[in-house]
């Protein structure tokens, strides 16, 4: 369970920003989760709409720039390669200002509070607080210079970690690396607490999609395509993939031939070594050759994944991480949910969340989006008011501000959420200059412009030739 979300200097989020899933509203159609030890309930899903580079997907990426850090610090960065953040780029001095980042979450039922900053070079501060029975107690705090403080509350070997502790490492890094069991438990919340959907990690969520499908143990009873709709053994994977309407009936899963694979691995290697491996990065196939199988008046028939529609791989890649997360509850952060899916899709996927006949295990998703309609009248998944954040990027210094919806007077159901914020009513949405494309009109209608297409599509016809 996710209750806040802090960040500073991070991409565009160059003030602290704060992201809360604590709810404003109590809505028992909604799958709320009691806090442990307080009065406050969370909410299962958070939307963030805003401009295109107004930060929104800043957001998903700081909180996925932290998970890496706990995950990664210790294991991954160079002890001697400094801190690989994203600092706010438009300061005179950036490399001056630290980046901070906070959770605030629950782990076995207690609340923990957990955070870091750090520079190009290092860790300058790092604090880990719980709150058995809703009281603060300090498991430990760390500064640069300084010797970690540990809490009486802290058992195991503590100290012997600190002596392991390198500039660039987090101490909750090191601690799970050694196998501490009580630290253990809130690096596995960051490890598979909290799991993340973007762009780049689109192979990875693909092979934990396959991982959920060989693992189903109703696998090898026909084939997926073989079993009816309706068939009370289908796994959770195969309903979500009949239910997107995507015309599929199933996966069909291979290995790869091994001898191809190394043959792969060799040419990728050769190319590392004579052009440097910072210059190339090869796009390397998943552990198994994945077909999308579809059922015609013909039979079935299967396509490789990469025929697909990119809807088609894009709902495919965010099964294996809906489907866990549903199950086991945690956090998941989708950047641009709305990307290549339909609106009706979308909004159904959010209703897997925020319905608790389908979110039994405090699940959360926080997404960014410029899907309004989910904020309309029209869809079957309702958003409140406690649920919608934007971001509007400052003219003047392009920083991001995030803000809730909550700062405005709205009333939940008694109004068009959707038209309110079309209308700027919340900001947060562009501003189109019409006199710009009036000049550009003119400049079309004088004959402008088109020297220029004419030359690009000449080198462009050069390039294809030389390739």
């Amino acid at each position: 369970m996710l209750l806040r979300f802090q960040v500073t200097n991070h991409a565009s989020l160059r003030a602290e920003q704060e992201l809360s899933f604590v709810a404003v509203d109590r809505h028992p159609e909604r799958a709320e989760a009691q806090v442990p030890g307080s009065v406050h309930r969370t909410v299962p899903v958070l939307a963030i709409y805003g401009t295109n580079a107004s930060g929104k997907s800043n957001v998903i990426d700081a909180l996925g720039w932290m998970r890496t850090a706990v995950l990664s610090s210790f294991r991954k960065w160079d002890p001697s390669g400094g801190v690989p953040r994203r600092s706010f780029a438009f300061w005179n001095d950036e490399e001056s200002h630290p980046s901070s980042f906070a959770v605030d979450f629950v782990v076995a039922g207690v609340h923990h509070q957990f955070g870091f900053s750090v520079d190009d070079d290092q860790v300058t501060e790092e604090w880990l607080y719980y709150y058995p029975e809703g009281r603060q107690r300090r498991l430990y705090v760390r500064a640069v210079g300084k010797e970690v403080v540990f809490g009486r509350w802290l058992t195991g070997r503590r100290k012997l970690i600190a002596e392991l502790l390198r500039p660039n490492s987090l101490y909750l890094s090191v601690a799970a690396a050694q196998g501490h069991e009580q630290l253990g438990e809130v690096f596995r919340w960051f490890q598979f607490g909290l799991r993340m959907a973007t762009d780049r990690d689109f192979q990875r969520r693909l092979d934990h999609t396959v991982r959920l499908c060989l693992d189903d143990p109703h696998r090898g009873r026909g084939s997926e395509g073989e079993r009816g709709r309706g068939a009370r053994e289908e796994s959770p994977v195969m309903a979500l993939l009949r239910f997107a309407d995507l015309g599929v009936s199933g996966l069909e899963i291979e290995e790869w031939d091994e001898s191809v694979r190394k043959d792969h691995q060799r040419i990728a290697q050769a190319l590392r070594e004579a052009l440097g491996h910072d210059k190339v990065h090869v796009q390397t196939d998943g552990r198994q050759r994945i077909r999308v199988e579809h059922r015609t008046a013909e039979g079935v028939f299967p396509l490789d994944l990469a025929h697909e529609s990119s809807g088609t791989r894009t709902w495919i890649g965010l099964i294996g991480p809906v489907v866990t997360t549903l199950a086991e509850g945690g956090v998941l952060c989708v950047d641009e949910l709305d990307a290549r899916l339909h609106p009706y899709l979308v909004d159904a996927l959010v209703g897997m969340f925020q319905d608790p006949a389908t979110n039994r295990g405090g699940a959360q998703l926080v997404f960014s989006t410029h899907e309004a309609a989910l904020l309309g009248r029209n869809v079957r998944t309702e958003l409140f008011r406690d649920q919608v954040w934007f971001t509007e990027k400052d003219p003047d210094t392009l920083a991001t501000r995030l803000f809730p919806m909550t700062e405005f007077s709205v009333r939940d159901s008694a109004e068009n959420l959707e038209k309110r914020y079309l209308g700027g009513r919340y900001g947060a949405v562009p501003f189109l200059d019409d006199e710009l494309l009036r000049d550009m009109a003119e400049t079309f209608r004088r004959g402008g412009g088109r020297e220029a297409g004419e030359a690009a599509e000449a080198d462009g016809g050069r390039t294809s030739g030389a390739a």
